[in-house]
């Protein structure tokens, strides 16, 4: 398989959907001097940009391990523009991280707010969801982000023309300082560049 070094739980990930190489986005979040950085990706749609921000915080989650650990809080948080980018993103993330016992909530306008907070509760190790309903459970204590080690602000620029930059900023402003922060955009306008300086 032509991906670099990878934990072997991922790897077996790979392997099983026919994955031989990586694509450039993906080749590029795992260069040795981008790991454990923030970064701005340029990426499209459709250029294998969700397996790449999965691969790029393995890290994050895995540590040194090749399963991640029981999380009372979320590890990792991935915010996307609608609802429908935020179910796909969570069956890429779903299968991708099978093997190394991910458990994944997705949190999305027209979903059972309060199925969605139970599975907050139980444990979820990766959240993915959309700015206003996170927002609404960040605001009702449902999501607690003081343990999160990566947030992924998935089309941001989307997000962005799309009315998202309070709940965006809420929503960041409650994660550690520490957190590793990956930004991928289609384009990079102004207000992009500004949400990356500040965050």
């Amino acid at each position: 398989m032509n991906f670099p070094s990878l934990p072997s739980s991922l790897e077996a990930a790979l392997s099983d959907r026919g994955y031989a190489s990586a694509t450039p986005v993906q080749a590029e979040v795992l260069q040795p001097e981008a790991a454990g950085r923030d970064l701005v990706v340029s990426a499209q749609t459709g250029s294998g940009k969700t397996i790449a921000f999965g691969l790029a915080m393995a890290t994050e989650l895995l540590g040194d391990g090749e399963n991640i650990p029981f999380a009372d809080r979320p590890l990792a948080l991935i915010i996307a523009p609608t609802r429908e980018l935020a179910l796909q993103v969570s069956r890429e993330l779903a299968w991708l991280y099978a093997k190394a016992g991910a458990r994944i909530a997705t949190c999305v306008g027209g979903m059972n707010p309060q199925q969605e907070r139970k599975a907050l509760r139980s444990g979820a190790s990766i959240v993915v969801g959309t700015p206003g309903r996170l927002r609404d459970h960040l605001e009702r204590g449902a999501l607690d982000l003081s343990n999160l080690k990566a947030v992924v602000l998935d089309e941001a620029d989307e997000m962005l023309d799309m009315g998202f930059r309070e709940e965006l900023e809420e929503i960041l402003d409650a994660t550690p300082d520490q957190r590793r922060t990956l930004l991928f955009s289609a384009t990079m306008p102004r207000p992009i560049e500004t949400l990356a300086r500040r965050y």
